[in-house]
């Protein structure tokens, strides 16, 4: 075998090697809370009242039961309402539970794919919206339950809901997974667009992780294109970005006033970035990249460097409170 080929079958190995034990999950097996975090009853958010998760897709319908979507591309986009069970109950029967708990998906009540988006607008029904958007080797449960998870650690009053890529959900999927999130981006566009021409909708506040930060991107860049959507959005918080920094520098730079409703929340020592800047060649990511370098951009930076206990340090806005704190911040400066 020639030294060259022989010398790529073994860069190729150990980054596979390091795919396999740093990112074992993106969002999926990072230790569930901080031993400090404080109890929180489930009832303290709206979604704990009324456990119905609104959920807009390009993934497609497994047609049966669980897991409901799974990881190939839909022919649309598709709108459903997703029933939730919340993690626990209290001595005295009150819901309860901590902020890393698992919700757990019972089914889904309604579906369809005619005009979905404009559907997934009215069921917002006049409130303010949490959107959240997931990241890089999630299912659509995995998904549902982050978005349960963190709607109830913010104690959102709102309407919750999620936007569901068609990811791999596996290990070695991640350039299934980028090139899935970019295809994703007219399915967001039109989801988004329906929510920002709807009167009816308050506050739209969006949340996105790891490589859903990419998508968001793009999709913010496309509609601001088309229109000024900064009076409709609230806060845009970006957690851990997947996003090459050049790239981000390029495009926030394009959006006008919505970097002003930017916070990102990094760690230069979150290790699946850091596997991520290596697939990329070398690139360092936003969520990693000097905090100098993105507050230049005028957009609000929480470096999250020693907090935590997760090994990956990947999603601490879900798994520790004060970074989760960090977002609530973030949309009480918009008009929560």
């Amino acid at each position: 075998m020639p030294d060259s080929r022989h010398a790529s079958l073994c860069r190729r190995s150990v980054l596979l090697a390091l795919l396999s034990t740093t990112l074992a999950a993106c969002a999926q097996t990072e230790a569930a809370i901080s031993p400090f975090s404080e109890p929180t009853r489930a009832d303290a958010s709206a979604l704990g009242k009324e456990p119905t998760l609104l959920v807009v897709t390009t993934r497609k319908p497994t047609g049966g039961g669980a897991p409901f979507f799974g990881p190939e591309r839909g022919a649309g986009l598709t709108f459903a309402e997703v029933r939730l069970s919340p993690p626990g109950r209290g001595i005295s029967g009150q819901l309860a539970s901590t902020v890393g708990e698992d919700w757990s998906v019972l089914g889904i009540d309604r579906r369809t794919s005619s005009d979905a988006a404009r559907s997934f607008a009215q069921a917002v029904n006049g409130r303010d919206v949490l959107l959240y958007v997931h990241g890089y080797n999630e299912t659509f449960e995995s998904a549902v339950r982050s978005a349960g998870q963190l709607s109830h650690a913010l104690e959102f009053q709102g309407r919750t809901a999620l936007f569901s890529w068609p990811s791999g959900g596996a290990l070695l999927d991640y350039g299934y997974d980028r090139e899935s999130a970019l295809w994703s981006r007219d399915g967001f566009v039109q989801a988004l667009r329906a929510l920002v021409n709807n009167p009816t909708v308050g506050r739209i506040h969006i949340v996105a992780h790891s490589m859903g930060t990419f998508l968001t991107l793009e999709a913010l860049r496309e509609l601001r294109a088309e229109t000024d959507v900064s009076s409709r959005i609230g806060a845009i918080v970006f957690a851990s970005p997947d996003v090459d920094i050049d790239a981000f520098e390029q495009t926030v730079s394009k959006l006008g006033p919505l970097a002003q409703r930017m916070t990102l929340i990094i760690d230069p020592g979150d290790r699946a970035l850091a596997v991520s800047a290596r697939i990329a060649g070398g690139v360092a990511r936003a969520g990693a990249a000097e905090r100098s370098r993105l507050e230049a951009l005028g957009v609000r930076v929480a470096d999250t460097s020693g907090r935590g206990w997760s090994m990956l340090r990947h999603n601490l806005f879900l798994s520790d409170s004060e970074v989760t704190l960090v977002v609530r911040r973030a949309m009480e400066r918009t008009g929560a």
